[in-house]
């Protein structure tokens, strides 16, 4: 087995997934979601997938010199091996990627506004800390895909070192001069390209280097492999990468950055209605893997990337979509989830608002994609790019402002984002919320005396429960149901006097000024609130017939608790009768109890 993470993501390559029990996993109240895809078993986590990362390493016993796993007789397609190889390499170091794109971002910020000029050393500094990681590129890329690909990783990483050396840069501008004549090597003409930044070139070079160490080490007596092996690795795969893979990988480079760049010139508002809408739904199969090496290629070949900008109205689209969720719904435990996936999202980590709330309730999933479209196009038309890369989130925005200032492409691509975060939570409070009503039900008409059934079951004697706090009437009199349908209604109109953390039981008090306890199951307590759903909270003014509660009635029975649910009268001396109390069943909605003034 082998394990990297993303930034919300553990990355299981598994040696027999189908022992993965995927189903648990999804029970776990710390894992957001399962995905199988790109070949690799991922566990949607959140933003404390690191912790959970060395946790689960220290209890497998993995460590960095793990082998890579190797499964005999899988298919996997060729777009899950390139994503599978594309987020095993760059996976590792995503987050002070984005971390480095956002200190250059602030940086730029910090000049337009004048609080900062390029030759002051705090600058200079700061933008060598946000400049570091790109520029030498080639030997954090050699590090990982050595790993990747089975190697050294050491090995390839003096390879991307060798890419970056400051004599093959001198070579390099000394080859640009007018007048500068060929060199060679053992007589082969070298072509010398800087290869800092660059992206394709050192992943072939760690290709070819783990390929020539396996048969190395294949050929080699035991005793000469840990010393002869790299020498043959660097002897032949250094001064082959400058003479054909380096000049043929920066020939690909190329192709594909200004190929990009034709289709994007076209048509840039129908590219960014594409990416922007269907962003977030690679990122659910785990596929956006797939576009990150063509930024970052178009950051070192273009200087700027198109497709970046594009993301961040896909990204603010389901933020916003999420606070509509906030703003619009009743359900406790739907707010909590939305507050921490906003803050989230604002960061640009959408998985937990994607699988906890848009994607279950559909369409405020859909409203995001739209509104991520409609973003797109705004800022693609607009001609927004990016000038470092970074994740996408509210501070791209800053890595969006050129290096000769403010101009219309930025402030479009502020508009794409607006534009799309304004749709998304609108569209999401108008019409994003289906409305949770109980099953089709038909509420009797009552006076303010009366006490309409909360639930559907069977009525029973509240001496008869299982539990003699309430059987005694110490809390109350009233009665009990043993509910058939696992949903708690209004029983008049009123207001939400309190209700328990663990949502089990709920209290209300009508317009008349009947104080009532609705205790769903004896010692539920325990449950700690997992079979429970609350679709309002304290202080709400309710209707009756409106949802209060929904809860799994098989959860709280296959834990071994008993269903039998008092409807307590707290201030019981108004008590006069009980309608329907000796009554085999009950519906929802219907006279139950009636109390006098």
């Amino acid at each position: 087995m082998s394990l990297v993470h993303c930034a919300t993501r553990l990355r299981f390559k598994l040696k027999e997934s189908g022992k993965a029990d995927a189903e648990a996993l999804k029970k776990n109240p710390g894992v957001i979601m399962v995905v199988e895809s790109g070949g690799q078993f991922q566990v949607v986590i959140g933003n404390h997938v690191h912790d959970v990362w060395q946790a689960v390493r220290y209890e497998a016993g993995i460590n960095d010199d793990s082998e890579p796993v190797v499964v005999k007789g899988e298919k996997t397609s060729a777009l899950g091996q390139v994503i599978d190889i594309v987020s095993g390499i760059f996976a590792p170091f995503i987050g002070v990627m984005a971390a480095t794109g956002l200190l250059k971002g602030l940086l730029a910020l910090a000049v337009v506004c004048g609080w900062l000029n390029t030759e002051q050393a705090t600058y200079k500094i700061w933008f060598a800390a946000s400049d570091a990681l790109f520029f030498f590129f080639p030997l954090f890329l050699g590090y990982t895909a050595g790993k990747k690909f089975g190697g050294n990783p050491f090995i390839t990483m003096v390879i991307g070192g060798a890419l970056t050396h400051p004599l093959m840069i001198q070579a390099f501008e000394a080859a640009q001069a007018p007048g500068a004549t060929a060199d060679y090597f053992l007589g082969i003409p070298v072509t010398f390209i800087n290869y800092s930044s660059s992206v394709i070139p050192i992943i072939l070079a760690a290709w070819v280097s783990c390929w020539i160490e396996r048969r190395s080490n294949a050929w080699l007596p035991s005793a000469m492999k840990n010393f002869f092996t790299p020498a043959i690795c660097l002897a032949i795969v250094v001064p082959l990468t400058f003479l054909i893979i380096g000049p043929v990988a920066t020939w690909l480079s190329h192709l594909l950055a200004n190929g990009y760049q034709a289709v994007y010139v076209v048509a840039p508002w129908l590219a960014g209605a594409a990416l922007g809408g269907l962003w977030q739904v690679c990122v659910i199969f785990g596929l956006h893997w797939g576009l990150v090496p063509l930024m970052i290629n178009n950051m070192a070949v273009l200087g700027y990337d198109s497709m970046m900008p594009i993301i961040v109205p896909a990204v603010v689209a389901q933020v916003g979509a999420v606070l509509g969720i906030f703003l619009a719904t009743r359900d406790a435990r739907q707010k909590v989830l939305a507050g921490s996936a906003f803050s989230a999202g604002l960061f640009g980590i959408t998985e937990p608002a994607i699988y906890g709330l848009t994607l279950p309730l559909r369409r405020p999933f859909i409203f995001g994609c739209v509104a991520g479209a409609i973003g797109g196009a705004i800022t693609a038309f607009s001609h927004s790019y990016t000038f470092s890369f970074g994740l996408a989130n509210i501070f791209t925005l800053a890595q969006m402002i050129p290096p000769s200032g403010v101009d219309a492409s930025f402030w479009g691509g502020l508009t794409g984002a607006i534009v799309a975060f304004i749709l998304a939570l609108v569209m999401t409070m108008i019409a994003g919320l289906p409305h949770k009503s109980a099953e089709p039900i038909t509420v009797a008409k009552a006076s303010e005396n009366d006490v309409l059934a909360p639930m559907t079951g069977t009525v029973l004697a509240l001496d008869q429960v299982p539990d003699t706090t309430f059987a005694s009437g110490l809390l109350g009199k009233g009665v009990a149901i043993i509910p058939s349908v696992g949903q708690v209604i209004a029983p008049f109109d009123g207001e939400v006097a309190s209700i328990f953390q663990t949502k089990h039981a709920i209290g209300l008090l009508s317009d008349s000024g009947i104080e009532l306890l609705i205790h769903v199951g004896i010692d539920t307590v325990k449950l700690e609130g997992a079979p429970f759903t609350a679709h309002v909270k304290e202080g709400d003014k309710v209707k009756a017939g409106d949802l209060l509660l929904t809860f799994d009635r098989q959860a709280i029975i296959d834990a071994g608790y008993d269903l039998a649910t008092p409807i307590i009268i707290s201030n019981s001396g108004r008590l006069s009768r009980a309608g329907n109390q000796r009554a085999s069943a009950v519906t929802a909605g219907q006279p139950l109890l009636s109390v006098q003034h």
